[in-house]
């Protein structure tokens, strides 16, 4: 049988088993207890007749062996395996005392045999690290060593590392490697560097992750090299000349140094001025010659022309006849005289065919002239509003009845006196109003002529007004004859007066008014130039003024003659800028003038068009004014919450369009504006953000600072610049933000935000977003002005005139502090009408009158000529 067979054959190898000593198998090897799960050692051996285990050298009992008996089919010899299980509390009990190990020991007829020993260890991993990676902020190309202590554990933990939450690979990155002491070493620090990196340590038992370290690398700022000497200022005498660089050599990145030092020098120059030739005395005339002819000469030496200057102009030599033409000559010959004869004849028909062409194309010119004007401008421009009657005990003020039955001529021509284009105008039969009278008259107001979207689609029409803004919000326009007006532009500060009389009687001009964004038109700026003003345009340009408009504006510039130059500048039809005025300066034409008060400038101009203000720093110490606007989402329903901190040029048109900008996107204001006085010194603008609870909120900034380039800001074509600190806050439940933010200029001015509010409900400073200007953008005759029109007639003609003891206009001026442009004022022909304009730009519609009137009276004329507080 199987059986018989199978004791047949294992007979001798029982035989043979006897002589041998146990031969272990398997033995038991090192385990680890994770947590409370028992670990299980084994061991076989062969031949053997008994296995027992034996722990810190004491026998474990029989009862917890388990015994498997099996055969080794290459040799027949008999095996036995034997397994324990350890508990975490058999190990804990000799714990500190010494390591718990384990041994087999199998016997057979011939001795005994020992296994290795096998520990039996608790596994664990500590949760604080021994040393964590602390963020840094290192330069371009230096080497970054991250050290690493993981947590103390058995087994040891193995450590990786993390950028930005991915793994670190050496073996991709040749310019990474791990120390065996765990730490990171990057060998040269590069741009892409720049991240947040984590140190893993993890074993069997469980995974560990150190704080995050913020690596920023940054770039120093270098300088470019210098460029050539720009020409000398003047052509003529001592002037200067300059040259600049710029710090993008390389620029400086992630809060890098910038540049120490200036980027433009100056220096002084002489130009040789030219010296025009000048010719000497004649000399004494020569001998009678031959020919019947002396001759004399002169020299270009009296000074000889130098430096460019220009030769002398006419002969050096002159020569007559000496002989009372008692010499015989030969006549010239009859074909000459025919010809000299016959040259003269087509020159003179040359210039009567010219006259002639001249007169037909004034003729054409004053076509224009004579068209129909469309009637809906006279019928929309001047429809009589309701206006109670005046007391009949002020029997002074102008009370005038317009006379619409009169036909009147409109000016919708030609856009630039250069331009040829389709124009209608219309000659009048008569004045626009009746000329005043002895009697009582009344004057109805007037509105703007037509609707916005039919004027604008007037304007689209012509080609200068490609450049304008469709839309209505940054334009006003109106319909206007002799009696003047004024535009507004709500909420900018930017206004154009229409004094009485500018507009020719018989005549009515739709005029415009509109502020453009710096990147609708490009102002081109060189060397230390920048923007101080917004850009304006009015127009229609090449419309006839007799006395000059006045354009308010606001300006950002601290202004003084030490350290700026400032320029007004206009655009020409053909696109490009020129300067028309430089501030200061004796003005080269009369056509324009400029006001420079602390925070607008007034322009007299008797040519409308664009106009913008531009300084050029003279020295370090130029600055100019920044307004600071910090604003917030006044609804947060997320953990996120950003808080925008905007750089605005202090005028009232940049921080109304960064109001509407808000309003767009949710945002409140969260702090009163401040302004900063920004300084040509080429060092950049700072901002951070300090004192937050950390408990409550953290900034999600990198970097300690944010920075804007000093170029961005002192250009001023980037009117409104900002930089947003993202803040995330802990819970949703928190809604108390308290913190300060720094803005500064490096080496320069600064100004601190306490910020303390509530982001749910707090709307303390609402108010601040209140338009300041409200009322009609278009005011036409004498709604637009505070000085009544007959009133004002009084003033001019009592005060234009020299007074005798100096009661005259010039005391007028001095009165309101207008003393510094009386050379202005006396160019014109009404210099009252100029000063009484200027006040009105200045005072609408906020001014005192009393004041003004109580100034006159002081004037000593009490002839009755001038009017009296109670008539205002």
């Amino acid at each position: 049988t199987g059986a018989q067979q199978s004791a047949t054959v294992a007979n001798p190898a029982s035989g043979a088993s006897q002589d041998l000593l146990p031969h272990f198998q398997l033995e038991p090897e090192d385990v680890y207890i994770v947590k409370n799960k028992a670990v299980s050692l084994a061991c076989s051996a062969t031949p053997a007749t008994q296995i027992y285990f034996k722990c810190n050298g004491e026998w474990v009992h029989q009862g917890d062996h388990v015994t498997q008996h099996s055969t080794d089919r290459s040799t027949g010899l008999p095996v036995m395996e034997v397994r324990i299980e350890v508990t975490r509390q058999q190990v804990e009990k000799i714990f500190g005392l010494e390591e718990y190990w384990c041994q087999c020991v199998a016997w057979s007829s011939s001795g005994t045999t020992k296994s290795q020993k096998a520990f039996v260890r608790i596994a664990y991993l500590r949760k604080n690290f021994e040393q964590e990676p602390t963020a840094r902020e290192v330069s371009i190309e230096q080497g970054i060593v991250l050290p690493c202590r993981p947590p103390e554990g058995i087994p040891p933990a193995e450590v990786e590392w993390l950028r930005n939450e991915e793994l670190v690979d050496p073996a991709l990155d040749a310019n990474v490697y791990v120390t065996p002491e765990h730490s990171l070493v990057l060998r040269q620090a590069r741009l892409a560097d720049t991240a947040n990196y984590t140190c893993v340590a993890k074993n069997i038992v469980a995974r560990r992750r150190s704080a995050s370290a913020a690596i920023t690398v940054y770039v120093n700022g270098g300088w470019s090299t210098w460029t050539q000497w720009s020409g000398c200022s003047t052509s003529c005498g001592r002037g200067w000349q300059k040259r600049s660089r710029t710090c993008t050599n390389p620029t400086p990145l992630n809060g890098g140094a910038f540049c120490e030092g200036q980027n433009v020098q100056k220096t002084a120059c002489t130009t040789l001025c030219p010296v025009d030739g000048a010719w000497s005395d004649w000399s004494k005339w020569s001998e009678c010659g031959a020919e019947c002819t002396h001759w004399r000469s002169r020299e270009c030496s009296e000074p000889a022309p130098r430096n460019g200057g220009r030769d002398c102009h006419g002969p050096e030599l002159d020569t007559r006849n000496c002989t009372s033409e008692l010499c015989t000559h030969a006549a010239p010959g009859a074909e000459d005289v025919a010809l000299y004869v016959g040259l003269v004849a087509v020159a003179v028909c040359l210039v009567l065919l010219l006259l002639v062409g001249v007169l037909v194309y004034c003729r054409k010119k004053g076509g224009l002239d004579a068209d129909v004007a469309d009637s809906s401008i006279l019928t929309a421009g001047f429809q009589p509003v309701s206006i109670k009657p005046s007391k009949a005990d002020n029997p002074s003020l102008l009370t005038i009845q317009p006379d619409l039955s009169t036909t009147t001529m409109t000016y919708q021509g030609s856009l630039c006196p250069r331009q040829d284009g389709p124009a209608k105008l219309q000659l009048p039969n008569g004045h626009l109003l009746s000329p005043l009278g002895a009697g009582r008259h009344t004057l109805h107001h007037s509105s703007p002529a037509a609707e916005g979207a039919d004027f604008v689609a007037r304007l689209s029409t012509q080609s200068y007004f490609r450049s304008l803004p469709r839309g209505t919000n940054n334009m006003a326009y109106g319909t206007f004859n002799f009696l003047g007006g004024r535009l507004m532009i709500p909420n900018t500060g930017i206004s154009l007066l229409i004094p009485p009389d500018a507009i020719p009687r018989g005549k009515i001009y739709e005029v415009y008014l509109t502020l453009h964004k710096q990147e609708e038109v490009r102002l081109p700026l060189a060397g230390c130039q920048t923007l101080l003003s917004p850009i304006v345009s009015c127009g229609p340009p090449g419309v006839l003024l007799t006395r000059p408009a006045i354009l308010a504006m606001g300006h950002c510039v601290e202004a003084s003659a030490e350290n700026w130059s400032i320029r007004l500048k206009k655009q020409s039809c053909e696109g490009t800028w020129e300067d028309v005025l430089q501030l200061g300066a004796e003005p080269c034409t009369e056509l324009y003038y400029c006001q420079l008060e602390a925070q607008a400038c007034y322009v007299f101009t008797e040519q409308l068009g664009r106009f913008a203000l531009v300084g050029e720093s003279l020295s370090m110490a130029a600055s100019k004014r920044l307004k600071l606007v910090l604003f917030a989402p006044a609804a947060c329903p997320s953990l996120e919450y950003n808080i925008r901190v905007y750089c605005l040029s202090d005028t009232q048109d940049v921080l109304k369009e960064v109001i509407q900008l808000e309003k767009q996107l949710g945002g409140q204001l969260i702090g009163a504006p401040r302004v900063l006085h920004f300084k040509d010194s080429y060092h950049n603008l700072r901002l951070s953000i300090h004192d937050m609870p950390s408990s409550l909120w953290k900034s999600k900034l990198l970097a300690s600072y944010q920075e804007i380039p000093f170029y961005h800001i002192w250009s001023g074509l980037q009117p409104f610049l900002h930089c947003t600190f993202t803040l995330e806050r802990l819970s949703t439940s928190t809604c108390e933000l308290a913190c300060k933010i720094w803005v500064w200029q490096v080496e320069g001015d600064g100004q601190s935000f306490t910020v303390n509010f509530n982001i749910a409900k707090d709307t303390r400073f609402s108010d601040w977003l209140v338009p300041d200007e409200v009322g009609t953008p278009a005011l036409v005759g004498p709604s637009a002005f505070k000085i009544p029109f007959l009133i004002r007639q009084k003033i001019i003609s009592s005060l234009d005139p020299p007074g005798t003891r100096g009661a005259d206009w010039r005391t007028l001026a001095q009165k309101l502090n207008l003393d510094s442009h009386l050379s202005f004022f006396a160019s014109k022909a009404s210099p009252t009408a100029m000063i009484l304009n200027l006040w009105e730009a200045r005072h609408f519609p906020n001014g005192n009158l009393s004041q003004l009137a109580a100034a006159v009276a002081e004037i000593g004329k009490q002839d009755g000529a001038l009017f009296s507080e109670a008539e205002c």
